[in-house]
């Protein structure tokens, strides 16, 4: 079937994003993050095209049942863990490795008769405050996991960077410094880079690096392109012209009449809106490629459509290719239009829109 819109997904650019953070990672082991549908790319496409990660990392553990069901064999990591005996068990009966950053997830540990061998990656909150034990409350922490029965525990130590996607920052090298504090002489396999970590300019010496948006071809640095960081777009969104109007001067276009023609014009009703996930703040004069020419973006975003003005543009018609992001428009680029990130655009993506794997 032909359809009006779809989120084309490449997993060669996916395969080749991989190689690419291996080459940086320098031998460090890649945790693929997967969580929120692989960030609208599909759990588990993404998943099985990236067949050569270490493991894969998720946020919950309904996502990380998905990936199971569907015979993914590597390490999967829980980043919330798990908050109730009966998930505790379900993880147990997976394999699933957990992330433990708070005093209820130790109690649960303690509180486990079965027979599972888990891996637990403490969580030490260096300055995010978001999860994590606080430096001061780390050691008691993992005193209580140390008192555990040896055989069943497989301790690992991780921290997450808030601001690592700005140039020079130093409060990554606070909270650098602060973890390397934390963990002295301690002899635990250790998780530091997320992608921005990970492509910045900090020496971060980790054992595990934890990639999301690098895998999908986006960057999260204003200042540096995914291209200049040796990465492939693998989202691209595309659907087609399904009408042209003429518009003369001073008429206006879309609800609230928000943009008035300076002249007389030619509109293209593009077949997308925030019903599939089109952020309503796009502002206008976003870029769309209209046939793999730029145009811009006018009037409100509405629930199935958009309009762009395609007066210097020819051979624009009914079904005429549109791309909204993609090879050729970084998603990172549009989301700026939205004074937003790439991660929300491409996370989303609305389940109407079906994804095409090629």
């Amino acid at each position: 079937m032909n359809r009006l819109i779809r989120a084309v997904i490449d997993t060669r650019a996916l395969r080749h994003n991989l190689q690419t953070i291996r080459a940086r990672a320098r031998g460090a082991r890649v945790m693929a993050v997967v969580k929120a549908n692989a960030y609208g790319h599909g759990l588990v496409p993404t998943a099985l095209a990236l067949a050569q990660a270490d493991a894969f990392a998720v946020a919950r553990l309904e996502e990380g049942l998905v990936l199971r069901a569907a015979g993914i064999t590597q390490p999967i990591v829980l980043l919330e863990g798990v908050f109730a005996a009966e998930h505790l068990l379900e993880a147990a009966r997976h394999g699933f490795d957990l992330v433990v950053h708070d005093p209820l997830q130790i109690e649960l540990l303690e509180e486990y008769s079965g027979a599972a061998r888990f891996i637990v990656w403490i969580k030490i909150d260096t300055g995010m405050n978001r999860l994590g034990f606080r430096p001061e409350d780390f050691p008691a922490a993992l005193e209580r996991i140390q008192r555990m029965r040896p055989p069943a525990l497989e301790v690992r130590l991780l921290t997450h960077l808030a601001r690592a996607d700005e140039s020079d920052d130093q409060m990554t090298q606070r909270q650098l410094a602060l973890f390397q504090q934390s963990t002295k002489g301690l002899d635990y396999a250790r998780s530091i880079a997320n992608t921005a970590g990970l492509f910045g300019n900090v020496e971060l010496g980790c054992d595990w690096v934890r990639p999301g948006l690098a895998l999908y071809g986006a960057s999260p640095f204003e200042d540096k392109t995914a291209a200049e960081l040796g990465l492939q777009p693998v989202m691209s969104l595309e659907t087609s012209v399904i009408a042209t109007r003429k518009v003369k001067k001073n008429e206006t276009v879309g609800y609230g009449g928000t943009w008035k023609a300076s002249h007389d014009s030619t509109i293209a009703i593009v077949a997308a809106g925030y019903g599939d996930g089109i952020s309503r703040g796009l502002a206008g004069g976003t870029p769309v490629l209209i046939n793999g020419e730029r145009a811009p973006l006018v009037g409100r975003v509405s629930m199935d459509m958009i309009a762009v003005d395609v007066t210097k543009l020819s051979r624009v018609r009914v079904g005429t290719p549109v791309v909204l992001w993609g090879v050729g428009l970084p998603v990172e680029e549009v989301a700026r239009y939205a004074a937003t990130i790439p991660y929300e655009l491409l996370c989303g993506v609305s389940q109407r829109v079906p994804l095409e794997l090629r």
